[in-house]
């Protein structure tokens, strides 16, 4: 007994200790290198002894998140700067936990992704009372309404256009539909809006089922709901389904497979490997996608921190580009693609030079020796 007391009380210990230190499971923080003086840095950033940047993610647990972190760390600190990252997997008050306690640490800039809720905004205006500047991704539309923040987001208005323009014309503008989308976050509430103008202009096209859940399993749970809603519609009464987020697609696409009801075809938004994967599989359902690169949202959101801290002029909105990438295009290249490689049947897909100063090269020139 007295062993496992003992046990007990050296990993309560020891998680004190990681939460003291700034990490968990869902985070991780980078060595700083040693600091180097290059020509033609901007002051603010040339006189600090070492930039220190915070990524704080409130979803998490997907391929997405992961290349969001891995792009946003990658940046940072190849100029030299030191990048830490949180994923709170979907848990509110962790997420809003995470925040304050790097609030209470020397950062010079914040990073906020998916910060749906109104707590996120009285979080940023605490963090922007003490002069520190943010950029917030995804997240509560009334921050670009706070002064230093930049609200970042995918183009979502062109994401969920280019999906319906897809799925419309290989429907020839008749068919039977199934909608999946769940309120509350900003990036849906932006696809919906689309969805509805897209409905109201194309009347040979008709919704039959909509649902959707957001969830730490949204993808198991897609594919629980979408098998049970196949059951009551006979094959030749859906004609395609719209999945406005890649956790519904994958789950709507495994159900499909698995029903062998290979008349429907699925339309997706977002993509990471396992959605390229899932794409190129024999028989997939899954013939489109409009995406941005998550690995670039996070280093030209790193860019724009940056660039405030540097004292430099951003504007307070800024879209994303996105591209549609087609099963089709998938099948031309002669080897399995995934998202390092998708560039060579995606031309331009992962490279963007917004916000990348001159500055920032020589930085990353001199801290790649």
């Amino acid at each position: 007994m007295k062993k496992k007391t003992f046990s007990k009380l050296l990993i309560g210990l020891f998680a004190v200790a990681v939460v003291a230190t700034g990490c968990s499971s869902g985070g991780s923080g980078s060595k700083a290198p040693e600091k180097k003086v290059v020509e033609g840095v901007p002051d603010n950033i040339a006189k600090d002894d070492q930039v220190k940047i915070m990524v704080v993610r409130k979803i998490g647990g997907d391929d997405h998140t992961a290349q969001f972190l891995a792009g946003a760390k990658q940046e940072g600190t190849s100029m030299g700067f030191t990048v830490d990252t949180f994923s709170a997997n979907g848990d509110t008050a962790k997420f809003h936990d995470a925040i304050s306690q790097a609030l209470e640490k020397d950062y010079d800039g914040f990073i906020i992704s998916h910060g749906d809720d109104a707590a996120t905004v009285e979080d940023v205006k605490k963090i922007t009372a003490k002069g520190i500047p943010v950029v917030a991704f995804d997240s509560n539309p009334e921050l670009a309404n706070v002064q230093g923040v930049t609200l970042t987001s995918q183009d979502d208005e062109n994401l969920a256009k280019l999906a319906l323009t897809q799925m419309n014309d290989e429907l020839k503008g008749q068919g039977k539909i199934v909608y999946l989308w769940v309120d509350g976050f900003p990036p849906m509430v932006r696809r919906n809006a689309v969805y509805k103008e897209f409905m109201t202009a194309n009347s040979g096209i008709q919704e039959i089922e909509r649902f959707g859940i957001a969830s730490a399993d949204t993808s198991v749970q897609t594919q629980n709901a979408v098998a049970a809603m196949l059951t009551k519609h006979k094959k030749g009464e859906i004609s395609a389904i719209f999945a406005t987020w890649d956790a519904f697609a994958i789950g709507a696409a495994r159900a499909v497979k698995e029903a062998g009801r290979d008349e429907i075809k699925i339309y997706g938004i977002d993509v990471s490997n396992a959605d390229l994967q899932m794409m190129q599989e024999d028989k997939s359902p899954w013939v489109s996608t409009a995406a941005v690169d998550p690995k670039v949202i996070g280093q030209v959101d790193v860019r724009m921190l940056v660039k405030k801290i540097a004292g430099e002029e951003v504007p307070q909105t800024y879209d994303l580009a996105a591209t549609l990438i087609t099963q089709d295009k998938l099948k031309t290249a002669s080897e399995s693609v995934n998202m390092v490689n998708l560039a060579k049947v995606m031309p331009g897909w992962g490279e963007s030079d917004a916000f990348e100063e001159p500055w920032m090269k020589n930085l990353k020139e001199a801290y790649a020796k």
